[in-house]
């Protein structure tokens, strides 16, 4: 028998089957289970010779066309992800998933319908740990700072010497002594927690607490739960418990990666938005939440609207008060600033004495497009200081990957491209000569200051 034949036998198909850690339940066209595994046996509480070869409805009497997602996905043939599904199996027991359900197509026809089903009072429970988690878990002592309520930095802590991001920082104070919804985006690592603790601490809610939610971290049906907490009952072995929302009561609940939250969840983060109103999960009635909600992306708004990952009607009800904040690369006074700030950081940190850079490492970090921001330069910097055998940083201290990046721009390059990379590089110096002055800076290049800020404004774009 040949291999591809082997692979092709029912038996050895089932036998891949069964050794997923999955629960793994196929119907066909009819409704008729085909395949079911011991893994959703033990989900569902059911044998496997209780619903293998049975119509579905028959072994599961207490679902019909519409709440089964293996009927819709055969009635639509659309697949559905992650969807949740509650059913009395045939014992009388409840029972919870969480599906992944597919059209099964061969030779383009729909033979039937595969689902994968995770427990899904595990994942609960696993929800349940991360809310007493964010209950009980004091972040440790930096310095002085209280960090009580969980916000450790301040406007303070945000280190430039870019005039945009200063005069965005004197908004963001402004904005800290409104109750107005808050939306900041910008690139990864450019500072964004930084600037929301930063309002937060400036706000006349600094004593409440801070409750940070990352959006993708979690899938849909565990983020709502933990978002708006859970009734007793409203699944099996739920109980009362408090959501963010509420944990966030008199203080702020930051809302990061925004565009990875369900559209579902949006439409019911813009109605608290609206009235201030929390139902819990299986809840039957509302409470007034008093949080103010920050949400924060690193994506623009306007790129998520296009892609359909963020709702028209939220952004423009969080539209009140956004800021953007820049990127390191339209920074460049503040590459040698943040550089020298972090050399002294680790120098106490590692028990070092480095000084400073190398001209060539200057000219490199300059001219660095540095996408992953601040925290790129940052552990640039701490992987230099953790190799060098000097005390300033030269260029066989830069990591493996910086190295790489240079050695792939060493070829010939097109003059202009070079000459605007040069002229770049010039500008760059100039102003971080004049600390960020454009007026001075143009007498060091003895160009009009017009011209300056034309190119400025240019490589801004």
């Amino acid at each position: 028998m040949k291999t591809e034949d082997f692979f092709n036998t029912r038996e050895v198909l089932e036998a891949i089957l069964k050794s997923i850690d999955e629960g793994i339940h196929v119907i066909d066209n009819s409704g008729r289970t085909i395949f079911y595994n011991e893994v959703a046996g033990g989900h569902d509480g059911m044998k496997v010779e209780e619903v293998l070869g049975k119509p579905l409805l028959k072994a599961f009497p207490s679902l019909n066309q519409k709440s089964s997602t293996l009927l819709q996905v055969i009635e639509t043939e659309q697949p559905i992800f992650d969807k949740r599904q509650s059913y009395l199996n045939l014992h009388g027991k409840m029972i919870e998933t969480l599906n992944t359900t597919l059209p099964i197509h061969v030779d383009n026809q729909m033979i039937g319908a595969i689902e994968i089903a995770k427990d899904y009072s595990r994942l609960k429970n696993l929800s349940e740990r991360l809310l007493d988690l964010e209950t009980t878990v004091k972040k440790p002592s930096i310095s002085k700072k209280n960090v009580n309520n969980g916000a450790v930095y301040t406007f303070n802590d945000i280190l430039t010497k870019n005039h945009d991001f200063q005069q965005i920082i004197r908004q963001g104070k402004r904005a800290a002594e409104s109750e107005s919804a808050v939306l900041v985006f910008g690139e990864s690592g450019v500072g964004k927690e930084l600037f929301v603790q930063g309002i937060h601490n400036a706000s006349p809610r600094c004593k409440g607490p801070f409750i940070a939610q990352n959006c993708a971290a979690l899938p849909e049906s565990l983020l709502e739960s933990l978002l708006f907490g859970t009734a007793k009952g409203s699944y099996t072995g739920a109980v009362e418990r408090q959501g963010l929302f509420e944990l966030a009561n008199g203080g702020t609940l930051f809302l990061d990666e925004l565009q990875s939250m369900p559209i579902e969840l949006q439409a019911k983060l813009l109605r608290v938005l609206e009235d201030g109103l929390v139902r819990r999960i299986g809840g039957s009635k509302s409470t007034f939440v008093d949080a103010r909600i920050i949400t924060a992306m690193n994506t623009h708004p306007e790129k998520a609207i296009q892609e359909k990952t963020l709702r028209p009607d939220l952004f423009y009800r969080l539209n009140v008060l956004s800021y953007e904040l820049p990127p390191l690369h339209k920074r460049p006074e503040d590459v040698v600033y943040l550089v020298n700030h972090f050399i002294r950081h680790f120098n106490v940190q590692l028990g070092r004495a480095v000084e400073g850079i190398s001209e060539e490492v200057q000219t490199i970090f300059l001219t660095h497009h540095w996408p992953g921001n601040v925290r790129e330069l940052k552990h640039t910097i701490e992987f230099m200081m953790n190799h060098t055998e000097g005390t300033v940083l030269q260029g066989t201290d830069l990591p493996v990957f910086l190295k790489k990046n240079i050695e792939q721009n060493q070829g010939i390059q097109p003059l202009r491209d070079a000459l605007n990379q040069m002229e770049e590089t010039y500008i760059q110096r100039a102003l971080l000569q004049a600390n960020g002055n454009v007026l001075q800076a143009s007498k060091l290049l003895d160009i009009p200051r017009q011209t300056l800020q034309y190119k400025i404004q240019k490589r801004q774009k």
